[in-house]
């Protein structure tokens, strides 16, 4: 929507409800800043432009109020649910596990990995989405992580965290009460990243890991080729060599997808974060391998991760359908 546009709505709905609209003008920008066009640095975006396109806040002004009511929520599902079962997966103190586990044995499980740009969020942060998982009788899952700030801009550091916590959480299976032929990974944003990685991984160096062990991956406005990302403003805190961004880009390494996926975004993310996600449907369906793709009209990149609390959403009901499969 075009800033002029939402502000016009804005005003509208303000007047109508006999109150000043929500926003301030100055405080609705949408996409990249006014500026002097530059060089091109990839495709067809300048610096200013690119960098607005791997920063969410551009394209979504309300992301801090989404962010707290998720923290607020989250506090509330626990209030009601009771405190998860945190179970180490590793050596590291940040190394463990929220296990949010259904009430009857044999249930499906399903990982999700958060997002925060690779530098923010925390398990307890997500607890929200663990009641419809658990109404629908299955266990979620929430692994913790480093920040990439904390590990000296390392993702690789980030992504063998999160393959040892889904490898726990698939070997150790049986010891809360989950189903290894029912196991299910999911992630949004950075951790959409950081699953895509996952699902695209060789496991054959883990012993007990087969390599076809997960059973379906819900992958939520996540990246998938790290060249753009890697010429973005995020270049100032992750360390991007050819190394790391042929290891840890999935979308060159398709051959090694044994699960079933769906990719999910909205219209309302950012240009290149819609681009990624089509992009790589459409690899993994030209590698002939099972994909479905979810465009979800009207829902910025915050809305679409809060979609995966709610049965009827984007995110939740690609979720679900796994669970329940």
């Amino acid at each position: 929507m075009k800033r002029s546009s939402m502000l016009g709505a804005l005003a509208v709905a303000g007047a109508a409800a006999g109150a000043r609209p929500a926003l301030a003008a100055d405080s609705c920008q949408i996409g990249p800043p006014a500026h002097v066009a530059g060089p091109r640095v990839y495709a067809n975006y300048d610096q200013v432009e690119l960098d607005a396109a791997y920063d969410q806040n551009a394209y979504a002004p309300l992301n801090a109020q989404i962010q707290a009511r998720r923290t607020a929520n989250s506090k509330l599902v626990l209030a009601r649910l009771g405190e998860p079962t945190t179970v180490a997966y590793g050596p590291a103190d940040v190394e463990k596990l929220d296990i949010h586990r259904a009430k009857r044995r044999g249930a499906p499980v399903f990982v999700f990995v958060h997002g925060g740009a690779w530098r923010a969020g925390s398990a307890r942060e997500y607890a929200v989405y663990a009641e419809p998982f658990l109404a629908a009788g299955a266990t979620l899952v929430l692994p913790d992580f480093s920040a990439v700030t904390k590990v000296g801009g390392n993702l690789n550091v980030m992504a063998d965290q999160v393959r040892r916590a889904i490898a726990w959480a698939y070997i150790n299976a049986a010891s809360y009460g989950g189903d290894q032929k029912r196991f299910y990974v999911g992630g949004h944003s950075s951790g959409g990243h950081l699953c895509g990685v996952a699902v695209t991984s060789d496991w054959s160096s883990m012993r007990g890991i087969p390599p076809d062990f997960i059973k379906g991956a819900v992958l939520m406005s996540g990246m998938y080729d790290l060249v753009p990302v890697s010429l973005s403003s995020r270049r100032e805190y992750v360390t991007f060599d050819m190394a790391t961004i042929d290891a840890l880009s999935s979308q060159r390494h398709i051959d090694r997808l044994h699960a079933p996926i769906t990719v999910t975004y909205g219209t309302n993310e950012t240009p290149e974060f819609q681009r990624q996600n089509r992009e790589f449907a459409a690899a993994v369906k030209a590698a002939g391998k099972p994909v479905q793709l979810v465009e979800a009209p009207s829902y910025n990149h915050f809305e679409m991760e809060e979609s995966l609390g709610n049965p009827y959403g984007p995110n939740g009901r690609a979720a679900l359908a796994l669970v329940a499969s």
